[in-house]
């Protein structure tokens, strides 16, 4: 029987005969024979069952929540979702879109670095919903950076402390843009100084750098672009024989795994990022053909832990 019989057997069975259909069934279950969805799509431009869920950092626990909640309300609709790693570098996100273009259906990119253009060139050819981005025409999940920010200076500024630094993350990050904006607005209203240090990686690595950047200056109280960048200044300053919190507070971004028993304890902030995935899956799916915007916009909560504590000189 011929390749290309079977195919349509298998792909578009009213296409055979009854008898056809049958008889290459019969085979397949025989074999244990099981479609490609993925090679499935690439003539037709559209797989029907398979979404993308890009992040910029696949090492990062703060992303575990996130693809755990976009993969099981993938899965309960009836999708498989294919998740790449844009290591946070524009040329790999664009890279990871053009090449799953053909075989996805929908992409979800978490805190993408792609230029405006580069984001709306991708919507062109599939449905695009962003986390932590915003962008006019594009459906968003995001968390409430402008609330995260009044908790975090708040709480330092009950506690007695006039003077913050923050540790920035990278410079295309949105969410960086954001927590800064917030923490400097409210820092002013609150009669505190505010100083930025940075950009910094985000990593455990980033955070020992950030850690002596903010120590050259009479601030306080440390706050981070990202936990890892907090867990990594924690380090950084035990070696150097700051106590934490009692020379310097330390406050991060996103509750990650571990962040509540590192030493000593993170004071960060928390949202909820599994139902983020979710929220994301679910606008990606609502809005496939239906290119307006819809942001939704998530709660935050600060957790405080043994990381700050009332100034004292160091």
């Amino acid at each position: 029987m011929a390749v290309s019989t079977v195919s349509r057997a298998l792909s578009n069975p009213d296409r055979v005969s009854a008898r056809t259909r049958e008889h290459v069934r019969a085979v397949a279950t025989r074999l244990d024979y099981r479609p490609n969805r993925a090679a499935q799509a690439l003539p037709s431009g559209g797989s029907m069952t398979m979404l993308g869920l890009l992040v910029p950092d696949i090492t990062n626990p703060h992303h575990f929540g996130l693809v755990r909640g976009a993969e099981a309300q993938a899965r309960a609709a009836g999708y498989t979702l294919v998740l790449g790693d844009t290591r946070g570098i524009p040329e790999l996100e664009a890279e990871h879109t053009e090449r799953l273009g053909s075989a996805v259906d929908g992409f979800v990119l978490a805190s993408p670095r792609g230029t405006d253009q580069s984001l709306r060139a991708v919507r062109a050819h599939r449905p695009v919903v962003l986390y932590n981005r915003e962008l006019d025409g594009f459906r968003s999940v995001v968390t409430d950076a402008a609330d995260a920010g009044r908790q975090v200076v708040e709480h330092l500024a009950a506690l007695g402390h006039r003077s913050i630094a923050y540790l920035a993350g990278p410079a295309d990050a949105w969410t960086d843009r954001e927590r800064h904006r917030s923490l400097s607005r409210h820092a002013e209203a609150a009669g505190m100084i505010f100083r930025r240090f940075g950009p910094f990686s985000p990593t455990l690595d980033g955070g020992a750098a950030a850690a002596d950047a903010g120590l050259s200056c009479d601030a306080t109280a440390l706050v981070a672009f990202n936990d890892l960048m907090a867990i990594g200044a924690l380090r950084r300053m035990e070696r150097r024989g700051v106590v934490v919190p009692g020379a310097m507070s330390v406050v991060g971004f996103d509750d990650i795994f571990g962040a509540d028993f590192c030493h000593p304890p993170l004071t960060t902030v928390s949202s909820p990022v599994e139902e983020a995935g979710r929220r994301l899956v679910d606008a990606l799916l609502t809005g496939l053909g239906q290119p307006f915007t819809e942001r939704t916009v998530l709660p935050t909560e600060l957790l405080v832990r043994e990381s700050t504590a009332p100034p004292s000189i160091r």
